[in-house]
This record gives structure tokens, sequence and C-alpha cells, in this order.
């Protein structure tokens, strides 16, 4: 391969000239027998925020663990920029880890702490005085350099641990977890302020993720496992709307999900009916699945239409009663039960007061979607 810079490139990924920066080739790994990562096979670029997310049990923090060398492969190869490091024990690999727990020493101050991996390398006493100084400034938390980790924030000491991990400039940055101990409002300032480092930094970070909007939120690329199984990788809106399975549809977030029967196959839609369903579904995409073939239609429900006027039944359009509402603040998602006794879920953002909500329990409602909505899942 002829190597090119990815910084220079959008989506290097789609570049086949462009070599990965982590290359991980059909790792296996099992635990007295049983099997926890089955053939896992990926790249990473250079500068990505790549996530690894699922649920817990599915081996993304045993892959992460694998990475940083503190676990060895069953079977399988991993070469971090050209070198092979399957065998390249944890303290001589160009990769550093930030704990789920922080890990920070109690007893050494801030500085100290951000300090210690510089300290173990015996670097001069001035240069790790001024990258310190660096790290602390890059985080925000120079005023805080004198204080011990008891003394700190929940968000103050993740900080902490980011400056600690970055500051020996590591080739791959993994995190684990690195923003489940905070809040919801501290998390959500926190993923803003790792992706600006990230990006200033021009570094790759690995982080292990079972939040969804965490994933969505930060990363380039998003690799979705099951089972110890990579079952989808792609930019976050890539596998949110166009899942490649119903396991990872149903898995990031709300979604409805039809199985039926293909009526129609062209080169640009499809048609599908679905059993309870009074109206067929038009989806302008095609398949690889012959007309007769059973497959399921998803679609997201910020993509239904939700409206109380009577309108025609056509494709993709259907009728019903709101069953139940689902408050969320800025959004509502309305529970709506077919004749059949088939629940379609709606979502509406909430642009007037509760109290002037245009639709109620028991309306009446038509449900419609556009062509492009819907979604074929054949696995």
């Amino acid at each position: 391969m002829t190597k090119i810079d990815p910084k220079t490139v959008e989506e290097p990924w789609r570049h086949p000239e462009i070599e990965p920066y982590l290359r991980i080739e059909h790792v296996f790994k099992d635990f007295d027998g049983i099997p926890v990562l089955n053939n896992i096979s990926l790249d990473v670029y250079k500068g990505e925020l790549f996530s690894l997310l699922g649920a817990s049990g599915c081996g993304k923090t045993t892959l992460l663990r694998l990475l940083a060398g503190f676990e060895t492969p069953s079977a399988g190869r991993v070469f971090i920029d050209g070198m092979d490091m399957t065998e390249i024990p944890p303290y001589e690999r160009p990769v550093n880890m930030m704990f789920q727990s922080y890990a920070l020493f109690p007893h050494m101050t801030v500085a100290q702490n951000v300090a210690f991996g510089l300290r173990q390398d015996g670097l001069r006493k001035g240069l790790i005085k001024n990258r310190v100084e660096e790290m602390l400034a890059m985080v925000g938390m120079e005023k805080y350099r004198d204080r011990k980790p008891t003394q700190l924030s929940g968000g103050q000491r993740q900080r902490v641990a980011l400056a600690r991990s970055l500051i020996k400039q590591p080739k791959l940055l993994l995190l684990d977890e690195p923003l489940g101990a905070l809040d919801r409002q501290l998390r959500e300032k926190a993923q803003f302020e790792i992706v600006n480092i990230q990006e200033n930094l021009g570094m790759t970070f690995i982080m292990v993720t079972h939040d969804q909007e965490e994933a969505m939120t930060m990363s380039t690329r998003v690799c979705v496992m099951d089972e110890g199984r990579v079952r989808q990788v792609g930019t976050p809106t890539e596998v949110y709307e166009y899942p490649n399975s119903r396991m990872v549809g149903e898995f990031l977030g709300e979604m409805n999900i039809f199985e039926g029967i293909i009526v129609e196959e062209e080169a640009t839609m499809t048609v599908v009916k679905c059993p309870g369903i009074e109206s067929e579904f038009y989806i302008s995409h095609a398949v690889e699945a012959p007309v007769g073939a059973r497959v399921a239609v998803a679609i997201r429900p910020e993509k239904v239409m939700i409206t109380t006027q009577n309108l025609p039944l056509t494709r993709n359009c259907v009728r019903g009663r709101v069953n139940d509402i689902a408050y969320m603040g800025d959004v509502s998602i309305y529970h709506v039960v077919l004749p059949s006794g088939t629940k379609i879920l709606a979502c509406m953002t909430n642009h007037v007061r509760l109290a002037e909500r245009p639709i109620n329990w028991e309306d009446e409602v038509t449900l419609t979607w556009r062509p492009e909505n819907g979604v074929i899942l054949t696995a």
C-alpha cells in the first residue's frame, strides 16, 4: 500500500490505498474454553475517535484490554502503525489507557499524578514540569495542580486522568467507559471536551461505551458488538439510519420493526406487505432478496409523521388510535394502536406547552412516512 496521510483525506476508511493505523486480524479470545471474542477483524485509521459499542458482556472491554496488552489473544494478530504488537508486553507498547475508575493515586497531588509516567521514564525535572503544565492547561486544571484527588469533583478527576493518559503522547489512547462516573450534565460537557482535545492533538482514540448517545455524539465511526462478534461498523449516521440487522437497529434507540413479504422489487424500490398493516410499505431502495422473501421493515419513530387529519389511505399511510403518550420534555412519543392491534411509535417535537398539545390520548390519528425512511432488514 502507498502511505498517504489520512489527515488530508476525509473518511480515510473509504480509500483502500490508505493503511490502517490499528489493524486487528481474526482475533479470538476465550476464558476456560468459553469464547469471549469470536473472529474480530477491525481497521482503525490515524486520528479517529473510534467507539466499541455494545451491551455488557459483548466483549468490548476484553478487546480493549487485549489492545493494551493486558490480555493475549487465543488466535489472531494486532498491528499498531504497521508493527505486530500481539506478543509485546503492555509496558513496551505505544499505548496508554484511561480506566473507568480513573485510578488516580490518592496520596499524590494533581500535578504528581499527571507527571507519574514521565518520572517513571526518567525524564529531566525541567522537561517534566513543562509538559505537566501544558497538559493541565489543556484540560483546564492549572488551578488545581496542588490538590489531592479526594479534593476534586468527579468531572475534575476525569480531566486529571485524561491528562495523565495523554502526557506520554501514546500512538493509541484507550478509554474504558471514560464518562460513566459522571452525571448527565457533566457527561454531555465532557463529551465535547474530549472530542476537542482529540481533534487538536490528532491522536487516535479507541473508546469503550455502552451509551449509544455517547458513541453517536463523539465518534468518527462506531463498531457495534454483540456476543463477541462485530455486527456493524460505520459512521454514527450509517449505523443509526441504515442498520444492517435487527439487532443493530433495536440496540440503537427506538425502532418500529414489522415482519413482512416482498411483493414488488426493482432496482430503485421495494414494496413489502406486512400482516396487521393495512398499507403496503413502499421503500425507495432495492434489496438483495427476491419477491416472496420474508424480511423485516424498520422505521424510526422520529421518521413517522402523526396528524389528526383524516388522510386517504395509500402506501406508507395508516390510521389508528393513540393508546399512550410518553412525554420526554423536548419530544413526545405516541403509542398508536392500529385496528389489527399492531402498535406503531411516532415521535413529535414539543413546540408548544403540554396543556396545548394538539394530539391527546384516544385521538384518532393518521400516520405517514416517506419512502426513504424505511429500511429493509434481511439479517
